[in-house]
């Protein structure tokens, strides 16, 4: 059972004071709870606890109370009482006598949601121990989802939230399952602001490769791309070096670009749900605004900052004006939204896949590499290695049955 917080008007037992933990379970069915606790009343005790938790039509329903007053004898009409309730509701019974309420949680609480496609039985038992190696305690765990992937999370309590983090991260990628861990508290559920990299993140395609097939040097721009994205070229020299490629194409082909840009799967799930939780949203992107204003009026963006291809003559020139956004210029435009929407860093979160992406990763509160390439998955918070954007929001604590909540009253 979870510890409870308790308010100051409630009373709480000492650690001497007799309680008992009541367990019902057994096939699930209207009225179980009420039906317990109206036989419980009769014995005038204080509830403590309640956890109860339906898995495949099974109820498992704990309850810790005060002992009845009374004594042994009192205890044992309870006793018998409850156990002759749960046989006429055909459900089986344990009461266990104790002490006082439940045992404090451990300092050092964390969030762990596990992403399995699938999660299997091996993986977990990993997870797991790998928790308890590191001093951790599993309080709870839960389902947050069931589709596009298995995603679970555990709360844990005795351990530091970094310590952890790293531990799993090596059991996460022996295992190939995706695991976050982001430490406990109230700012988890405080207003955020998203902010995502835009080429192989928020849309499948690069969109500079778009321009470069109808300008007929894909293949060119193609791996000068690859090379950036792996981190074995500046990025600036190399955007300056595809732009150039582009000299020449007709303005017309922005509209043809847009046309062809593909969304990653789960995308508009993710925008949606977040701007429906009150997160604000934002892209940064080293394409072009070309392409990210129209992104942003499509799905709703609070923020977008990119490049601008010039042009002059209604043909591109191969070059591009403004501010260059870089690796330090995603990072940079991360706090400069942070600041524009009144959220606290530590309470950001930032999605990226490509090397250019690491320093707004590491900057923000939570960094989640998305099918990103390895110098990115090992130098991030997380990483997300399944192609559905949407399952950041498991990250976020948010379930499946939320997000379908959200689908039905747009």
């Amino acid at each position: 059972m979870s510890a409870s917080q308790t308010s100051p008007a409630t009373p709480v037992p000492g650690d001497d004071e007799p309680t008992l933990l009541v367990k019902i379970f057994g096939k699930d069915r209207p009225g179980i709870t009420a039906g317990l606790f109206d036989t419980l009343a009769a014995y005038a005790v204080d509830v403590v606890d309640i956890e109860q938790v339906v898995t495949r039509g099974r109820i498992t329903l704990c309850a810790l109370v005060t002992a009845p007053e009374g004594g042994g004898h009192a205890e044992g009409e309870l006793r018998a009482t409850v156990h002759s309730w749960a046989e006429s509701v055909r459900m089986q019974a344990e009461i266990i006598s104790g002490r006082g309420d439940n045992r404090p949680r451990g300092t050092g609480r964390s969030h762990v949601t596990v992403l399995g496609h699938p999660l299997t039985a091996e993986s977990t038992a990993a997870i797991a121990a790998r928790i308890t190696g590191t001093g951790g305690n599993i309080d709870r765990i839960f389902r947050l989802a069931k589709y596009p992937v298995t995603a679970v999370e555990f709360a844990v309590s005795g351990t530091e939230t970094e310590a952890l983090r790293t531990a799993l991260a090596l059991e996460a990628h022996e295992r190939g399952v995706d695991v976050a861990v982001v430490a406990a508290g109230l700012q988890r559920r405080a207003q955020r602001l998203v902010v995502m990299d835009v080429d192989s993140t928020l849309i499948q395609d690069e969109v500079i490769e778009l321009f470069a097939a109808h300008a007929g040097c894909e293949a060119e721009v193609a791996e000068v791309t690859a090379r950036a994205m792996r981190g074995e070229l500046d990025f600036e020299e190399s955007l300056h070096a595809r732009v150039a490629l582009l000299a020449g194409l007709d303005e017309s082909v922005v509209d043809k670009v847009r046309a062809e840009v593909r969304l990653t799967p789960g995308a508009r799930t993710l925008i949606r749900t977040l701007k429906r939780l009150g997160y604000q949203v934002g892209v940064v992107s080293g394409g072009f605004t070309q392409v990210t204003d129209d992104l942003q009026e499509r799905l709703g963006l609070d923020f977008a900052s990119a490049n601008t291809l010039e042009v002059a003559d209604g043909r591109l020139t191969g070059r591009v004006t403004g501010e260059i956004v870089d690796r330090a210029g995603k990072a940079r435009l991360l706090r400069r939204f942070a600041a524009e929407a009144g959220v606290p860093l530590a309470q950001t979160v930032a999605i990226g896949d490509g090397a250019n992406d690491l320093d707004m990763l590491n900057a923000a509160g939570l960094g989640v590499a998305f099918n990103a390439k390895p110098v990115v998955r090992q130098a991030a918070h997380t990483a997300v290695n399944v192609p559905f954007l949407d399952t950041v929001l498991y990250l976020l604590g948010v379930t499946r049955e939320e997000v379908e909540v959200a689908r039905t009253h747009e």
